[in-house]
């Protein structure tokens, strides 16, 4: 069976404050994927300014035994970044890590069940 990596890339921030909800996120996804019986392989990886970078990320999941690597983008919508930077350095990790599947999911923020989540939160702030 293979075992399937999940990156969560985020921006990343001068202020370490900001890494802190993407911390409880990757906690998150790593407690339900043990309560499936999956061994929680996510990690965090950062564009800028934070560590680890994504080629880094991947390459850890690699060593732990993933052959599938799921990317998803933890931004609220497609600019440059996801549109430009990200294919770039996917491209970067397949060729560094050519025995591993490195897939790509689309920017969290275009996601309509994200969208109707942010929707509720504004709505319970008025």
């Amino acid at each position: 069976m293979a075992a399937h990596g999940l990156v969560l890339f985020g921006h990343g921030a001068r202020d370490a404050r900001w890494r802190e909800p993407f911390e409880r996120l990757a906690q998150k996804l790593r407690s339900a994927r043990a309560s499936e019986g999956d061994d929680g392989f996510v990690r965090l990886a950062f564009l800028e300014l934070m560590e680890p970078d994504l080629s880094t990320a991947v390459g850890e999941l690699a060593a732990d035994g993933c052959d599938v690597v799921t990317v998803v983008p933890v931004f609220f919508g497609q600019g440059g970044h996801i549109r430009k930077d990200l294919p770039e350095l996917i491209q970067r990790c397949r060729e560094g890590q050519p025995s591993v599947e490195v897939r790509c999911a689309g920017a969290v923020g275009e996601d309509e069940g994200v969208i109707e989540a942010v929707a509720l939160y504004c709505l319970r702030q008025v």
